[in-house]
Formats: structure tokens, C-alpha cells, sequence
């Protein structure tokens, strides 16, 4: 413990009361902390000024702190290539890997701070920021009135974590366990499960609303789904409460005495307080930005790659954009720590359905945007059945490969849906102007 302190007083030039800063281990933190790498003190040791230390030192941890900085150049380079007016699908590329690493960032820094304010709000900022890159491509898509993009792309966020990350995590886990007996916690995979179909509860009821209804007022679906809004988001705060206090246990990783050397079970800040939330704050500030040009790119990267815009916003964007945080799920599963896998895939999954998703609805009616919760038939049944099967896979507390097999090919399989289905993102102020598709693909004002 020695070296970490005297660690601490090379970067920050400062002291630290022993033990003051301690972290309640959760799957998430765990599963962030796959890609993290120690920091080398030794560097340091030639610098003479203390505001030069400081600044290095926080500098060592938060770009070369991580197992992803060969990333960093990319962000630069998109700026740049923004600056010249290079070719659009190239920006789109650039700043999709850019906000790949500035989301494993984001959650490094989210856990600094924590270490400061407690398990409690640490929590909080876990559980409100886990998925802060998606959150915000979905508000500045929303600001752009993509209503389509905003729907594909936290609708495939869900998708890639139910069945992908989950779906791999468990096929991984199961071949390089074999010979083990492999269990998890039901606890937390029946809570998480439980919100998941309260979620797609609320987005059935405007598509059922719609189309089972032979007369529907004006705006009745819109009314329907910010009143369901509104409930998902007192659900996700009853989420919290339950999560953070009253049975916290249920969500703290579960780590063996003979699993110590793994994992660390409580771990002291590297970075100061006040560091951490400018870094954070400039970070979140780099994460609108890329994700600014993400959005005003994706159509140019569509018809320039000749990839529909819904397999891109489905598809891709979520395997991109989460890569850090599943690639850790996937680590743990293959040390048979199934709990941690779980944790991570099925509480972002629940975040983004029952936080994020209502949350732009909310956003989208104070701006005067006509956001709601129907998808349409086709991206609802693609969500309902990824729920059911996933739930129906974690029912009986254990696992096997085939069970992940399962998971990831029903992902392929939605794969190759979307990228066959070619239509353009609509607008509100397409729908508002009464602008459609025809069915040989030209554009139809009413």
C-alpha cells in the first residue's frame, strides 16, 4: 500500500488520509476496471516542479491509463478532418472509435469521483452516467429531430447487450469452463429481467394503441407514451433506491478470497477530486462534440458504404461504442465470474430502457419534439422476443455455451433483418411537412 500512496503524492502533489477513499466493488466497476493499466511512478520521479507532477501524473492515468489509448490519436484526427472538410464517412469512422475510448473514460473518472463522495452517490453517478455516450448521440440526434436514429440506436444499445455481450459472455465462459459447474446469482438477473419486460410493456401499449384502435385521436399515442414515460422513470427511481440502499447487496460483485489476486476488492483514488471533474467535464464536452459529427455523418457514411442507416445505428453504433465495456463482461466470463458478466450486460440494458429511452421523451416534449415510445412492429417483436428468450435462457441459475450460442445468433439473425431493411431516417419535421418514402424509394409529400 506504501507504493500507492507514495504514487499519489508524485501525480497530485498531494496527501491522503490511509484508507479514507475506498470503492464498493460492483459488477460495473469490475468489469471497467479489464481494461485499466498500472501506473508506472518511476516516470515521474525526474520531475522537480509540483504543478508539473500534478499535471503529468494526471495526465499518465487518464490517457495512458487505459489498455485503449492507441485510440486517443483518433480525436485529433476527427477534429482535424472536420477543420478540412475531408470526406464525411471518414469523420463518422474517426468518431465513432473516438467515443469508443471517451466512453471507458467516462466511466474511469465516474468512478474517481465516486471514491470521494461515497458508495451511495458513487452509485448514483454509475448508474446515471454508465451510458453517457449514448445518452447524449441520443440527445443531439433528438436536437436534430432524427427520431428514427434516436429509436434505432438506443433500441440496438439494448439488443447488443441482452444478446451479444450476453449472448458471447456465456458461449466464452462455457467452452473455457467446460469442466466447471458454472452458476450466478438469479437475484440480480430477476430484478433486471423484471424491469426489462416492464419496459417493453410500456413500448407495446402506443404500437398496440395504433393499430389495434379503429379510432385514435390526435396525439393520443404521443400522450400515451409520455404518461408511460413518466412511470418508467419513477420505476428506474424505485430502481435506484432498491439498488443503493435497500438491497445493495444483491449488486455488489461477489469476489473469493482465492479470487484476490484478480481483482482488488477496494481501491484508493489515483487522481484528485478536483482533477477528476475537470477531466470529466472536458471529456463530456470531447463526447458531444464527436458525437455532434456522428450524427450530422451517418447518412453520408450509410450511402457511401452502401449500409442501410438503421443497421448502422443498430448495429454498429452499440458494438463501437460499448467495446470496452462488453470486452470486460466477456474477460470475467471467461474466469467463470458469471455475476459480473450478468451485472454489466442486463443492468446497461436496463438503464438504457428504463432511463434513457423515457428521458428523451421527457426532453423531446420540452423541446417540442414529437419523440414517443412507438417503434413500429418490426423493432418491437425484435424486442420482445430478445427479452423473452433472455429471460427464459437466465431462469434456472446456471449456464452452458449453448445457451450463448443461442443469444448471439439471434443477434445475427436481427442483423441480417435491418441490413436488409433500406429507408431513410425520417424527421419530425419530415412527418409534420407529411413527407414519406414510396415503395420504389423516391420521396412523397402528401
Amino acid at each position: 500500500m506504501g507504493s500507492m500512496d507514495e504514487c499519489w503524492s508524485l501525480e497530485n502533489g498531494e496527501s491522503m488520509v490511509k484508507g479514507s477513499n475506498k470503492l464498493v466493488l460492483t459488477t460495473h466497476n469490475l468489469s471497467a476496471s479489464s481494461l485499466r493499466k498500472p501506473s508506472d511512478c518511476a516516470l515521474l520521479s525526474s520531475v522537480r516542479w509540483k504543478l508539473m507532477k500534478h499535471f503529468l501524473g494526471n495526465l499518465q492515468e487518464v490517457v495512458l491509463g487505459t489498455k485503449l489509448y492507441v485510440l486517443f490519436p483518433t480525436i485529433p484526427l476527427v477534429i482535424f478532418a472536420k477543420f478540412l472538410h475531408l470526406g464525411r464517412p471518414w469523420i463518422f469512422a474517426l468518431s465513432l472509435l473516438g467515443l469508443a475510448l471517451l466512453a471507458e473514460r467516462v466511466s474511469f473518472l465516474t468512478e474517481q469521483i465516486s471514491l470521494y463522495t461515497g458508495p451511495t452517490v458513487g452509485g448514483l453517478l454509475n448508474a446515471t452516467c454508465g451510458n453517457a455516450a449514448e445518452l447524449i448521440i441520443a440527445l443531439l440526434a433528438l436536437h436534430k429531430r432524427k427520431i428514427d436514429m434516436v429509436k434505432y440506436s438506443l433500441l440496438g444499445s439494448i439488443l447488443s447487450n441482452i444478446l451479444l455481450v450476453l449472448g458471447s459472455s456465456l458461449f466464452c465462459g462455457g467452452l473455457a469452463n467446460l469442466g466447471k459447474e458454472q452458476k450466478y446469482d438469479r437475484k440480480q438477473a430477476d430484478v433486471n429481467s423484471l424491469l426489462l419486460l416492464l419496459g417493453l410493456f410500456c413500448h407495446m401499449f402506443p404500437l398496440m394503441f395504433r393499430c389495434g384502435s379503429t379510432f385514435v385521436p390526435d396525439n393520443a399515442t404521443l400522450q400515451l407514451s409520455r404518461t408511460c414515460s413518466i412511470v418508467m422513470l419513477i420505476t428506474y427511481a424505485a430502481y435506484l433506491i432498491f439498488q443503493l440502499k435497500t438491497h445493495r447487496q444483491f449488486f455488489e460483485a461477489q469476489v473469493e478470497e482465492t479470487d484476490l489476486d484478480d481483482a482488488v476488492v477496494t481501491e484508493e483514488a489515483v487522481i484528485g477530486f478536483k482533477s477528476a471533474v475537470a477531466w470529466l467535464v472536458g471529456m463530456t464536452a470531447v463526447v458531444a462534440l464527436l458525437s455532434e459529427y456522428l450524427v450530422g455523418t451517418i447518412e453520408d457514411a450509410s450511402t457511401s458504404w452502401g449500409i442501410s442507416v438503421s443497421f448502422i445505428s443498430i448495429i454498429l453504433l452499440p458494438i463501437v461504442g460499448n467495446a470496452a465495456e462488453h470486452s470486460g463482461a466477456i474477460i470475467f466470463a471467461f474466469k467463470n465470474k458469471l455475476d459480473i458478466s450478468l451485472g454489466v450486460a442486463l443492468g446497461s440494458a436496463t438503464q438504457i430502457s428504463m432511463f434513457v429511452i423515457p428521458l428523451t421523451v421527457i426532453v423531446g416534449w420540452i423541446m417540442g419534439i414529437e419523440m414517443d415510445l412507438d417503434f413500429n412492429l418490426l423493432e418491437t417483436g425484435s424486442l420482445a422476443f430478445s427479452i423473452l428468450i433472455t429471460a427464459f435462457a437466465l431462469q434456472d441459475g446456471t449456464s452452458h455455451y449453448m445457451k450463448g450460442l443461442v443469444l448471439m445468433l439471434c443477434y445475427i439473425a436481427i442483423g441480417a433483418c435491418f441490413f436488409l431493411l433500406k429507408h431513410p431516417i425520417k424527421s419530425s419535421h419530415d412527418i409534420t411537412l407529411g413527407v414519406g418514402v414510396s415503395s420504389s424509394g423516391g420521396t412523397v409529400v402528401a
